[in-house]
């Protein structure tokens, strides 16, 4: 069974609006508001193209309610840690005359016990075979929780799936995660190397992989993506869109990767697979209703990198 975790997950509020002016009041066309965090973006998205997984993470006050509430309507598995006097964020995507503005708050604060009410949660997870960690961590919460996380993952042979962007993911490959999903910018960030062309993305794959990293998926935005698995590295291009919240755009391509992937399918209908989707979520409102997805895949293109 996969279970994905969201240590920091969020309400995100999706407006579009046609005038953002400063002290004006600016009326909005459209609103959505969806029960959210990167994990659990992945987790839906999973479940859309047939796989089930299980939800964990913290949650907290009205707002960590009406996720909840929420995904367990969508009839999911959801084993919440609830952080006491502490509110779950809520997140802002504006989309006017195609710029998108990004709001994203901290988070509310997880104490130790919270912490390890969540690590001992994990410790008992007999059906647990992959865990798929996504997103930031809280306020509260020391980057070397991740260490915690991974360790029990080892001891109890947990497969690892790492998309975060903390510089701490540096550290964390010598925990042999089964797969990584940085992008470009992270990529830059977290390991001082540039994308600037292909001998670049080489550099790149051989160097996450010298440092543990078994497998890598490396998205670019309307660039396409990459993957590695150490032997080969493909390269799939994107489709052309007009953006319209890239918000939950990158963990619903890694979901559909992981949809076939993970059953051992085709990997270059795999990458087509993820790149379609994001493309897909990158011109909806949240995740949207990903009717685009088998067009897309027709169009796309998929090359190994010599």
């Amino acid at each position: 069974m996969i279970y994905t975790l969201t240590t920091n997950p969020a309400i995100d509020m999706n407006i579009n609006t046609k005038t953002l002016k400063p002290s004006h009041v600016n009326r909005t066309d459209e609103v959505v508001y969806t029960p959210n965090g990167k994990g659990i973006n992945v987790s839906f998205v999973l479940r859309h193209y047939g796989i089930e997984s299980k939800i964990l993470g913290f949650f907290g006050g009205f707002s960590g309610h009406y996720i909840v509430d929420e995904i367990r309507k969508r009839d999911y598995v959801i084993e919440p840690v609830w952080i006491d006097d502490e509110i779950t964020r809520i997140n802002i995507f504006i989309n006017s005359n195609g710029e998108e503005y990004k709001l994203v708050n901290k988070g509310g604060n997880v104490n130790s016990e919270k912490q390890q009410e969540l690590l001992d949660m994990i410790k008992s997870k007999d059906d647990c075979t992959h865990l798929s960690i996504s997103g930031s961590l809280p306020a509260g919460i020391d980057e070397s929780y991740y260490h915690e996380i991974l360790k029990i993952c080892k001891e109890k042979g947990i497969e690892i799936i790492l998309d975060i962007s903390s510089k701490e993911l540096k550290e964390l490959l010598k925990y042999e995660p089964l797969l990584i999903k940085p992008n470009d910018d992270e990529i830059k960030e977290v390991f001082g190397m540039e994308i600037t062309d292909e001998n670049s993305v080489k550099e790149v794959m051989k160097h996450l992989h010298g440092l543990g990293a078994k497998n890598v998926l490396m998205t670019m935005g309307a660039k396409g993506l990459y993957f590695s698995n150490k032997e080969k590295i493909w390269f799939c291009d994107a489709p052309k869109i007009t953006l319209l919240s890239s918000a939950c755009s990158g963990d619903s391509c890694l979901a559909a990767f992981l949809s076939e992937w993970l059953m051992g399918k085709d990997i270059e209908y795999a990458l087509k697979k993820a790149s379609a989707t994001g493309a897909n979520v990158a011109e909806s409102m949240a995740i949207g209703d990903l009717k685009k997805v088998d067009k897309y895949i027709e169009s796309l293109n998929i090359k190994e990198v010599k």
